[in-house]
């Protein structure tokens, strides 16, 4: 097996391997949203509620966290092409799953599947781009990839909402197995090995534990917020799971998930301030369509239309916030950007059932314009002052509490707003009036925005300590 300490830069054909991943990448990350606008068409035909229908998008999205804390152990069984092309055969098989579900379980469990290819594949994307290129490269590196990153979950609600408008829901899956078989087919003819195999002891208690702490975490979340006693029953299971986990990698010889990044300040930093980044974006990717579909009632194509314009510009944006940290540094970009995201959840938590749609659209474009300033510097910062030994378990621990937060944040703002809605009804005259339903579900959502409007105005406050990173002087010499 070839391995990256073998390589010379000549044979690193660093365009090939980037390519490859990135088309895996963008058919994954894509379905992290391309459900969003389908929510309200799926709550029709399978007769669910808006709680329960969410658990699409945050049953994904909590498999895939649940997954990154093995991930640093699993690369160090498979080298790049076994765990590219793993990855992509999970996402494709779940794929054909959901496409001809017959009812919500089977759909379920079908986006589960398709949830551990995404979890497989972030880590191994992440881990080659800091293989293959040097400290000095990677801010455009990761701004390629975070055009991808972020314009894939950007554009999903816009390109569902034109296949709903012409097909059924199950065309969502079916126009993306061409896709899915076309990414593995190129990988195998261009993906190249750049990992070395380690062969790490596996450790079963760690991923029991890691798996019962993130999924009772993200579920006892979502459900207290509905004032759910089971859902604080999984809270105090998840939280008291999470800490024996952590304790446990401190303990051991050989951590699946080796806690020891977290020294590093500029990393420790950046990850907080990603997982609260990631409740504010995913939490308004899912309440955003809810609100143009049921509020203002819009059709799926036009919700879809309106959210189009911020996933252009964030992904048209995201390569040169990468060239413009590698020039600046993290702070220039990453406060601004925070500011600017404060304050448009502040405008979101303020809309009426009356706004207009060039509103909506200004609004939403100029949040991802603020995203766009803040994911990739804040994220290469962290990874930057890592030792070369440390990068699998760096980027794990980033996507892990990345995934999972986007899980808590999505499950935890739409239970805010269902919360809200049942207030609000419960002090109404007519509680069975529509007009009385329509501002019930505008003061849930209201209330929501506020909510995470507190999460971005936490992330702006860690920002300001944030400072450019360097790798560690043995590996800058190596290098």
């Amino acid at each position: 097996m070839t391995n990256i300490g073998t390589l010379s830069e000549r044979e690193i054909k660093r365009g090939p391997i980037t390519v490859a991943l990135i088309i895996g990448a963008f058919v994954a990350i894509l379905n992290e949203t391309f459900l969003n606008i389908a929510l309200v068409d799926l709550m029709r035909t399978f007769h669910v509620s808006a709680a329960t229908v969410q658990w699409l998008a945050t049953a994904y999205m909590l498999v895939v966290g649940m997954l990154m804390p093995v991930t640093a152990l699993i690369a160090g069984w498979l080298t790049t092409r076994q765990m590219f092309l793993s990855a992509m055969s999970f996402f494709l098989i779940g794929t054909v799953i959901c496409a001809v579900s017959a009812n919500f379980s089977f759909l379920l469990v079908g986006r589960m599947i398709q949830a551990v290819g995404s979890g497989l594949l972030l880590p191994v994307m992440m881990d080659t781009i800091l293989l293959i290129y040097p400290p000095e490269k990677r801010g455009g590196a990761m701004g390629t990839i975070g055009l991808v990153i972020m314009f894939a979950p950007a554009i999903g609600p816009t390109l569902s909402g034109l296949i709903l408008s012409i097909l059924s829901w199950r065309w969502l899956f079916i126009l993306v197995f061409p896709l899915a078989f076309f990414s593995i087919l190129f990988a195998i003819a261009y993906l190249k090995n750049v990992s070395e195999v380690t062969r790490p002891k596996v450790e079963i208690l760690s991923i029991l534990l890691s798996t019962v702490g993130f999924g009772g975490l993200v579920y006892g979340l979502g459900a207290s917020a509905e004032n759910s006693r089971a859902g604080l029953i999984f809270l105090a299971v998840g939280l008291a799971a999470l800490l024996l986990f952590i304790w446990r990698q401190l303990t051991i010889a050989e951590p699946i998930l080796d806690l020891r990044a977290f020294k590093y300040p500029m990393f420790s930093l950046a990850t907080v301030i990603l997982i609260l980044v990631m409740m504010t974006l995913f939490s308004t990717m899912i309440l955003l369509p809810l609100y143009l579909q049921k509020a203002l009632l819009l059709t799926s194509f036009s919700a879809g239309l309106i959210l189009l314009p911020g996933g252009l510009i964030n992904g048209l944006l995201s390569p040169l916030m990468g060239r413009l940290f590698d020039t600046f540094g993290p702070r220039r970009l990453v406060i601004p950007g925070l500011l600017i995201i404060g304050a448009i959840v502040w405008l979101f938590s303020r809309l009426t059932a009356s706004e207009s749609t060039l509103y909506i659209v200004i609004l939403y474009s100029v949040l991802l314009i603020g995203m766009a300033m803040v994911m990739m510097p804040v994220s290469t910062t962290g990874l930057n002052e890592l030792p070369k030994a440390l990068y699998p378990h760096g980027t794990a621990i980033m996507n892990t509490l990345q995934q999972v937060s986007a899980g808590i944040g999505t499950a935890l703002f739409v239970g805010i707003m269902v919360s809200g809605q049942q207030a609000y009804l419960k002090g109404a005259s007519d509680p069975a009036a529509p007009e009385q339903a329509l501002k019930a579900l505008v003061s849930g959502m209201d209330r929501a925005f506020m909510a995470a409007m507190i999460v971005a105005a936490a992330s702006f406050i860690l920002s300001l300590f944030l400072k450019r990173t360097h790798a560690p002087k043995e590996q800058r010499t190596e290098e």
